[in-house]
């Protein structure tokens, strides 16, 4: 009996986070607005504390940059932050019947979210995953500048391309100040240059790649291989209904992560032995070439997955 009403005073809260406005709704049906600013974040974290019943999840979207600060603090302060796909609490608002879009209703249907269908709680990242993933950014961006740049100095006339290759070289200078403050900031930390050598010690993966996955997988090494595969879109699902049978497809996941790895299997399938020779026995077996390749960034995944696990370094004949 004590358990049963344990389990009913856990209650969930749905936030909706907008650039400067939070909305919060508890599933026992309280209300509240907040500043989306640290001061009134802090005074958010002091709300959720005097509420009668134990939080047993705080959902909020993924909103861009606008949901970071209030799940970092939420999470620091030892709160159970779930941070979810709009697409996905859209599909179950319409199932439920809410067509309806205000703040308060979204953070109405947040809470029921968490509450019916218990979303996982994963690891959130620490504050140095948050500034890797925003150097990275940082560098993504510079790269298509340059790449866009290049091409139109190719056919500018002649009296702008003294200017625009000028603006290629000072993005060049602004790249290489971005790649020496990810090497600052991997060497501030004991636990990511670790993960780092453990990584990039599987051949055919670079060291952007590892920073990726080290910025934007927090939860390598954490998952069986089956969620990790599912959670960076790389497993593939089934497509069947009565008679019809559809090929399986990959779908969803993280798709900067998914990037990364398909560079790395490309490389791999060439000249990492063991993801070569796996590689081409798909295609012995008259699987497709991408097929095969993802297949490749599969296999790479979980091995990787294995290896950050047991904080081992590539040995392929222990694979």
């Amino acid at each position: 009996m004590q358990e049963r009403v344990n389990k009913m005073s856990k209650i969930c809260v749905g936030i909706d986070v907008s650039k400067d406005q939070l909305d919060c709704h508890t599933t026992d049906d309280i209300s509240h607005h907040f500043n989306n600013t640290e001061t009134d974040i802090n005074t958010l974290i002091d709300w959720l504390r005097g509420l009668n019943h134990d939080v047993d999840r705080i959902v909020l979207e993924a909103t861009g940059r606008y949901h970071s600060l209030c799940a970092c603090l939420l999470a620091k302060e030892g709160f159970p932050v779930v941070v979810v796909n709009p697409r996905q609490v859209r599909d179950f608002a319409k199932a439920m019947g809410v067509l309806a879009k205000t703040d308060k209703v979204d953070a109405k249907v947040l809470a029921d979210f968490g509450e019916k269908l218990q979303p996982p709680i994963r690891s959130f990242k620490e504050k140095q995953e948050l500034l890797l993933e925003a150097q990275l950014l940082r560098r993504r961006q510079i790269i298509e500048m340059i790449t866009a740049e290049s091409n139109r100095l190719k056919i500018a006339p002649e009296s702008i391309k003294i200017g625009v290759q000028e603006h290629i070289n000072y993005l060049r200078s602004e790249l290489d100040d971005v790649d020496k403050t990810l090497d600052r900031l991997i060497a501030e930390s004991e636990v990511c240059k670790q993960k780092l050598a453990v990584i990039t010690s599987l051949k055919g993966l670079g060291r952007v790649t590892a920073i990726n996955l080290l910025a934007n997988l927090p939860e390598l090494g954490q998952l069986n291989h089956k969620k990790i595969s599912a959670l960076v879109g790389v497993c593939p699902f089934s497509r069947e209904s009565g008679n019809y049978r559809g090929k399986r497809m990959i779908w969803g996941g993280r798709a900067q992560v998914r990037q990364g790895i398909y560079m790395a299997a490309l490389v791999a399938s060439r000249h990492n032995p063991l993801i070569k020779t796996f590689y081409e026995n798909l295609l012995e077996r008259g699987k497709p070439k991408k097929v095969a390749l993802v297949a490749c960034m599969r296999k790479i995944l979980v091995i990787l997955n294995a290896m950050v696990r047991d904080n081992r370094y590539w040995e392929p004949e222990s694979v």
